[in-house]
């Protein structure tokens, strides 16, 4: 039986503020990107989400990022090598504490937001969150885009790689995500949402923002989390998913 795992990008909120459903986002997916406090999240919703994630059985992910709470993350910035490693390894240490207090642990790392497209290509960057994640813990899995720069050096490094397909962007011809200040760079019709979600675990295969059938072939499929109706989206997609005979398991 074909088999996958659903992550969302949780616990993005910082005090009052919440972006995320994250209780009810945690009855549905298998595996949690919880943001680490720079793009967004803070200690005591990081520790709520860890604590949720625990009751339910969800993987752990560190969600790192770019020191850029104003601009959520997704502002490009150029941050030196050495001072990347140390604030990746920072942000995976800290998630690591409230997840060892509810009985859990930091099951893998993935970027967010400017810094998960830059690692796509970006030789230097991808190589500094690598050095990160190996100071924090040498056994840790890395998540991210099949192809890329950070996967392929996480692998040469000797840490185990994750692929992740995204059914709710749209991609272009070579792979990769289109821009999101591109028209049509995300997908918000629930159908397509979901049919691609079936491709996806299908096929591995989905088609690009041209129309073209590209390949993606990934162990993990995301859902945005703060999209409007992601709760519900994301139950569509899974019982979509097992009601076509593909079981929903965590990767790590």
């Amino acid at each position: 039986m074909t088999s996958i795992d659903l992550n969302a990008d949780l616990g993005e909120g910082f005090g009052r503020w919440r972006l995320t459903d994250d209780e009810r986002l945690l009855s549905v997916v298998t595996s949690a990107n919880v943001a680490c406090g720079f793009h967004a999240g803070d200690a005591a919703t990081m520790r709520r989400v860890c604590e949720l994630a625990a009751e339910r059985g969800v993987r752990i992910g560190a969600q790192v990022s770019y020191r850029d709470l104003a601009g959520f993350g997704r502002r490009a910035m150029d941050v030196p090598s050495a001072e990347l490693a140390a604030e990746v390894a920072y942000q995976i240490g800290a998630l690591e504490v409230f997840a060892r207090a509810a009985g859990s642990r930091v099951a893998y790392v993935k970027p967010h937001g400017a810094l998960y497209n830059r690692v796509v290509h970006d030789e230097e960057q991808a190589a500094a969150v690598v050095d990160g994640v190996l100071l924090a813990d040498a056994a840790l899995p890395v998540l991210g885009l099949p192809g890329s720069r950070l996967l392929g050096l996480a692998g040469k490094a000797g840490l185990p790689v994750v692929t992740e397909a995204f059914a709710d962007r749209a991609y272009t011809d070579a792979g990769t995500l289109v821009p999101r200040t591109r028209d049509g760079a995300v997908v918000t019709d629930p159908e397509a949402v979901v049919e691609r979600s079936l491709g996806l675990a299908r096929s591995g295969e989905v088609s690009s923002q041209s129309g073209t059938r590209i390949e993606v072939r990934a162990r993990s499929l995301c859902l945005h989390g703060d999209t409007p109706g992601a709760v519900d989206l994301a139950r569509r997609v899974r019982e979509r998913l097992e009601s076509s005979g593909i079981r929903v398991e965590a990767f790590a």
